[in-house]
């Protein structure tokens, strides 16, 4: 039994040769070859004819669907040679090539690097401490006593080591402040001396808009035999003035931190109203940027320097606070996002 296809053919070759670009040709081939097609419709079909004529009723839609799809090839070759002998525009060399997206550092980077670059230009070498820290250098070297809370366990992130629980020389831990690197730098470098120390620091903090489980800091000592307070304060004031104005003027309040007598809280003036007062600086016309002071003789003795012959100051900073100021950030978490709307503003 012989199956006749040729009209369904035909008119396929009718409506196909008269399409005139390349979108009408999809719509055939859509119409004719498509899964809900008129050639599919036809498959469709073959189970409820007799057993003995579905095997020659799908081969004569095969040679149909044969047919269409080589008028479709046809066709189209013939509307790609049309296009190509009208002299088709190809691309213009002259215009100018598209800049392609280059990486660029992040915001915290960008900071630190600056803040280091500014120390650099008054004698300062960078110095790289471990992350991972024993708790004699964390705590007790910078005359941190037992008691202090915050070598409590829920203020400072422990980590087990076999074999070396039992002696607080042994103990490691994720170094909550960069200032352990004072004694690795005080051993290391002998005075007099002054290095600036870069690095992440780890603190169980719940995340907020101002709090982070890590972050950065810049810590910075400087020692020799006649260091003065007011040597500490020009060091900060020329870095205020080269990191926010020449215009920024700095207030020293008194404070309190184990490692350090006399201690020292540092604000600035406020750089987005001029000392004025802004929602910024709570109408005070103040930013707080960082602690500072002389350097206990504890921690010069820890370090193996004699406090008799040896006089230092230190100073340390929190890197997202001065990003947040410099640039206008008000939820530390975004630095940690990643999101590329807000890196591409740097």
């Amino acid at each position: 039994m012989s199956f006749n296809h040729a009209p369904i053919a035909q008119e396929a070759k009718n409506y196909i040769n008269f399409c005139q670009d390349k979108t009408a040709l999809d719509a055939a081939r859509v119409k004719y070859l498509g899964r809900k097609g008129i050639v599919a419709e036809l498959f469709s079909g073959i189970p409820a004819l007799p057993q003995e004529e579905r095997k020659a009723y799908g081969a004569s839609l095969n040679i149909l669907k044969q047919a269409i799809e080589e008028v479709l090839h046809q066709k189209e070759a013939a509307l790609s040679a049309s296009v190509a002998s009208a002299g088709a525009p190809g691309p213009d060399i002259t215009l100018p090539g598209k800049k392609p997206l280059l990486g660029r550092q992040h915001p915290l980077t960008q900071v630190e690097t600056e803040i280091c670059d500014i120390f650099g230009r008054f004698g300062f070498k960078v110095f790289e401490g471990p992350e991972v820290e024993t708790e004699y250098n964390n705590f007790e070297a910078l005359n941190i006593p037992l008691e202090h809370p915050s070598r409590d366990a829920f203020d400072t992130f422990y980590i087990k080591t076999e074999g070396k629980e039992e002696s607080s020389a042994g103990r490691r831990l994720l170094r909550s402040h960069t200032s352990p690197a004072q004694i690795r730098a005080l051993k290391t470098c002998l005075p007099p001396m002054a290095v600036v120390v870069p690095g992440r620091v780890y603190r169980p903090d719940a995340m907020d808009a101002s709090h982070s489980f890590m972050f950065h800091q810049v810590e910075g000592i400087a020692v020799s035999e006649k260091m003065r307070f007011s040597d500490l304060k020009g060091v900060l004031i020329a870095f205020a003035r080269e990191m926010f104005g020449e215009k920024t003027k700095l207030r020293f309040r008194p404070s309190f931190f184990p490692f350090t007598e006399p201690s020292a809280e540092v604000d600035i003036t406020c750089f987005l109203c001029a000392g004025q007062g802004c929602p910024v600086c709570k109408k005070s016309g103040w930013l707080e940027i960082l602690g500072c002071g002389m350097v206990h003789p504890r921690v010069l003795k820890s370090s193996g320097c004699d406090p008799k012959a040896w006089r230092g100051f230190a100073f340390g900073m929190g890197v997202e606070r001065i990003a947040m100021l410099k640039f206008g950030i008000t939820d530390i978490r975004m630095f940690f996002e990643n999101d590329i709307r807000f890196l591409e503003q740097f």
